[in-house]
């Protein structure tokens, strides 16, 4: 039995630049942290004593004859990805829901190749595995989403990610003290608005405007330059940090006009009267997280504006994915997996009759 824990994640600046349209023909940059919220899958083989050859279990179970019979697109794709033909069993378990903007879906991906690797007895390093989740989603699975998140999930930490016109990306630790790290993570709040079930439409709309938005994503790219500057300096205030998440906000509102609507508008505007320095809606928009930039001695304040709304404590994490247990089975039998499917043939076939 393999069981991995994969972090999710808050991007800062630069969303929007890290889309393959964009960044192949002009470059990104995106700057994140990785959060103490995570997802965990487990996974083993399935033994041949049921009448489904593999399990899934999420939000819903699914039981299934054949692997490429997998509906949930994600695993399906990982085991495509990787080959897995034989029986295989997934549960997955998350600290905070998916449709939220904190990169669940990726962690998703990242946690589950992770562990169908490891229950290769294989290890993976973190930019392959990266790597790999990116190509599940955007090419196996063909889903209209960016590479930060996969990123974040399989590094883990407060990095500057680059993104280069070949394809490539590197990833930056920022190197700031603990005691500058944890005053900017006293000075974030987050704060739940509402599931988001539109984010894939949102995405593939942004995408579609990517082109007629040079501009605003250029923008976006430049801002992640001064906002790392702000981290890495101690004589920067870091109110300026909040103050240029504001001024990002306002850009990123505009890529397309599904971002926003009335009533996260008043959220955020709610949030700025309370002392709120800036902010931003987390993830393609619609709905889920806004993390707002307030002075500690105005969180107080906040809490109390927003009290309808649902605050969710959390800590900047500096681990990324990773295996947390590993419980190698014994060399799997091939012949007892073909036996296996013969029989399920079998009774197929009986049942049918």
């Amino acid at each position: 039995m393999i069981i991995t824990r994969t972090p999710l994640r808050i991007s800062f600046f630069g969303g929007g630049t890290d889309y393959p349209v964009w960044y192949r023909e002009f470059g990104g940059a995106v700057l994140s942290t990785t959060i103490d919220k995570c997802c965990y899958i487990t996974c083993r083989r399935l033994p041949p004593f049921f009448e489904y050859h593999s399990r899934l279990s999420y939000s819903r179970i699914e039981n299934v004859s054949d692997n490429r019979a997998i509906e949930h697109p994600s695993a399906r794709g990982c085991l495509e990805y990787l080959s897995v033909d034989d029986g295989i069993e997934i549960h997955h378990v998350a600290d905070l829901p998916a449709r939220t903007g904190l990169g669940t879906s990726s962690a998703f991906t990242v946690g589950l190749l992770l562990s169908l690797y490891a229950l290769k007895d294989q290890m993976r390093a973190k930019h392959d595995l990266a790597a790999d989740a990116i190509h599940v989603e955007q090419e196996v699975v063909r889903e209209a989403v960016g590479s930060q998140d996969q990123i974040s999930a399989a590094y883990g930490g407060f990095n500057r990610t680059n993104f280069n016109i070949d394809g490539s990306f590197e990833v930056k630790q920022i190197i700031a003290s603990p005691e500058r790290l944890a005053a900017l993570q006293q000075h974030c709040a987050l704060y739940f608005t509402g599931f988001s079930r539109t984010a894939s439409e949102i995405a593939k709309e942004q995408i579609r405007m990517t082109p007629h938005r040079k501009h605003e994503l250029e923008l976006m790219f430049q801002m992640v330059n001064e906002a790392e500057a702000i981290v890495t300096k101690p004589n920067r205030s870091l109110n300026e940090f909040g103050q240029l998440l504001h001024e990002s906000w306002q850009v990123k509102r505009t890529l397309t006009g599904n971002i926003t609507n009335n009533n996260l508008d008043e959220i955020y505007e709610a949030g700025r009267s309370a002392g709120a320095l800036g902010g931003k809606l987390l993830g393609a928009g619609g709905g889920g997280f806004m993390l707002f930039f307030v002075p500690p001695e105005r969180r107080k304040e906040l809490r109390m504006r927003l009290k309808n709304l649902l605050c969710v404590p959390f800590g900047f994490s500096n681990r990324g994915s990773h295996v947390v247990v590993y419980e190698p089975e014994a060399a799997y039998d091939k012949s007892l997996a073909a036996e296996r499917s013969e029989v399920y043939a079998q009774q197929s076939s009986s049942d049918a009759h």
